[in-house]
């Protein structure tokens, strides 16, 4: 979340009067995030947030405002979109669509406790149960395609170190077909940023703009990557059996899962390294904007190569 696209006092007035509302009290920009402008925004009668998407044509945010308002109706923690007075979600500031979702208590995290860890995974497994009866369908515009695709756009701004890891990375992923392992809806961003708690009681996940439909156990391991990973890339083992028992207990993980558990979270690690990447070489003008450090997730990938023994091991520790 960031501001690339300036909203005046004025022109959000008049937004909102296409809303029962209320009068608008205050607004402000967020700066979190990198791929939509945001705004808190404070009316009369409640509090909300409002999101212009940058990246995302009008004709796209169907499956995103539904799934959420489909998954909020559906007891899983997560911001419900507002219908304005002809009862849609979308509308269209300065340009661009636009939507208000409902403002939830709580705060991001930077460091999670145990119980935190515990919560993400039970509920993460809720969203994907809760999913399989989600209508819409969404193919992954983040998925192996892009990936090449990016290497292409990124390969001369790339040290020797980097080409080297990228173009292994790919060939080493271009060699599994893992079809048969279990798909649906997928958040597909779940970072400890987008996930909101009060104290230890997770009060929402937010920011479903990448959701789509693919293999459920890649959005263990993006989630995965995040929350449990030490400054070094390392996995933090407890932290992370903790997050996969409470996942393992709402929906069992199947023997297939437990096989490609590795290869996912080097995909997940390769997905977020080449995004941050190209934001970081080809970055994009706005008034209040947050480039996320590549290295971390380059870190992420060369132990998750490392560590590859290690981190059966802690699966099958937390899926017995």
């Amino acid at each position: 979340m960031s501001v690339y696209t300036v909203v005046e006092e004025h022109e959000l007035q008049e937004f909102l009067s296409h809303y029962t509302l209320g009068e608008l009290l205050e607004y402000q920009g967020i700066s979190a995030g990198i791929e939509n402008t945001n705004y808190f925004v404070t009316t009369s009668q409640q509090r909300l947030v409002l999101t212009l998407f940058e990246q995302h044509a009008a004709g796209e945010m169907g499956y995103f405002l539904d799934l959420m308002a489909f998954l909020a109706e559906h007891q899983v923690p997560s911001a419900h979109p507002i219908a304005d007075r002809q009862g849609d979600y979308l509308r269209e500031l300065n340009g661009k669509p636009a939507a208000l979702v409902v403002r939830l208590n709580g705060r991001g995290i930077e460091t999670p406790n145990l119980a935190q860890c515990q919560a993400i995974g039970k509920t993460l497994a809720e969203l994907h149960l809760a999913g399989q009866s989600f209508p819409g369908q969404r193919a992954n515009d983040r998925g192996p395609q892009w990936w090449h695709q990016t290497r292409k756009l990124l390969l001369d701004k790339l040290d020797d170190a980097e080409r080297q890891l990228l173009d292994e990375e790919l060939v080493y992923q271009d060699s599994f077909r893992l079809a048969e392992l279990p798909r649906g809806v997928i958040h597909a961003d779940l970072f400890r940023d987008n996930a909101l708690f009060d104290g230890e009681q997770l009060t929402g996940i937010i920011d479903f703009y990448y959701a789509c439909n693919d293999v459920l156990l890649y959005d263990v391991a993006v989630t995965a990557n995040d929350w449990c990973s030490l400054d070094d890339g390392a996995l933090d083992e407890e932290k992370l059996q903790t997050m996969l028992r409470a996942y393992h207990q709402s929906r069992p993980f199947s023997a297939a899962e437990g096989q490609a558990w590795p290869v996912m979270l080097r995909a997940a690690a390769l997905r977020f390294w080449l995004s941050r990447l190209k934001d970081q070489h080809y970055p994009r003008e706005g008034e209040l904007t947050h480039i996320k450090d590549p290295g971390v997730f380059r870190r992420i990938l060369q132990r998750r190569k490392q560590d590859s023994v290690a981190i059966q091991q802690c699966w099958d520790q937390a899926s017995a």
